[in-house]
């Protein structure tokens, strides 16, 4: 289909007007030469129409109409301005993923906030736990904010979210497990951690243990997969200056772990 031009309104209409006129001489000219031919039997008039009622528009008006501009003054087109949120607090502690990088923090009142793990070290050089920053960003079903900027309110330095730096490379995801230990933690649940979709997949203890699990495992754990509960868990991570974080093998209750697979990973 062959684009239509966006002309001027004062365009569109002076084109319109030039056709109408030019209907109208056409019409006048048809009409003085239907006056030397003879005269057609007179047709019966057509039924009366009612007062109040609006001939219908056949369809290809209503297509003309549609390609015309809208009146200056009418409804301006809707914008999806997103779900962006702004929220402010104090860090209270870095969070950190089982290969031991930091990937978010923790407010002092239970805010979580994600950020990319290469995005980590920007983070940890800018602010520190205690200081009070403003992050903005999108939530997640589960209440987690994914940060698009973090603003130290101190000293007004921010940092962006923005893909990694051209050149820098991760290791292979089939080489992350080399440096990863294998450790045994307990404590009682403060935050429960979510997917994208909202379904629990991990907890978070009260000294900043990061334990992760598969929704569909956490799914298994009604009881233990909030707040205020005791847990145990075994499995492979990092304990590094920012905190403990590790993908559990075993989960439950302490001194009653479940096996979480048929065969445990292989170690390091």
């Amino acid at each position: 289909m062959q684009a239509i031009p966006n002309y001027p309104l004062s365009s569109i209409a002076t084109r319109v007007l030039s056709a109408m006129s030019l209907a109208a001489l056409m019409a006048a000219s048809t009409g003085c030469a239907a006056q030397t031919q003879p005269e057609p039997p007179t047709a019966p008039p057509p039924p009366p129409v009612a007062t109040g009622a609006t001939p219908p528009v056949p369809p290809s008006s209503v297509a003309a109409m549609a390609l015309l501009p809208q009146p200056v003054g009418g409804p301006a087109p809707l914008t999806d301005v997103g779900d962006l949120t702004t929220a402010q607090g104090t860090v209270a502690r870095f969070l950190t993923n089982p290969d031991g990088d930091v990937d978010g923090l923790l407010t002092s009142d239970g805010v979580l906030v994600h950020v990319p793990p290469h995005m980590g070290p920007q983070l940890t050089s800018m602010v520190r736990p205690g200081d009070n920053v403003q992050v903005s960003g999108r939530r997640d079903a589960g209440g987690a904010l994914a940060a698009q900027r973090i603003t130290d309110t101190r000293s007004g330095q921010q940092l962006e979210d923005q893909p990694p730096l051209p050149g820098t490379q991760r290791l292979p995801r089939e080489l992350r497990g080399v440096a990863l230990s294998r450790l045994s933690v307990q404590g009682q649940v403060a935050h429960v951690t979510t997917a994208p979709r909202g379904e629990p997949d991990g907890v978070i203890l009260a000294d900043g243990t990061v334990i992760r699990l598969t929704p569909p495992i956490a799914q298994q754990f009604p009881t233990l997969v909030q707040t205020g509960a005791k847990v145990s868990a075994q499995g492979y991570g990092t304990r590094t200056q920012y905190g403990t974080a590790l993908q559990a093998t075993a989960f439950g209750s302490p001194g009653n772990l479940t096996r979480l697979y048929d065969r445990a990973p292989p170690a390091p």
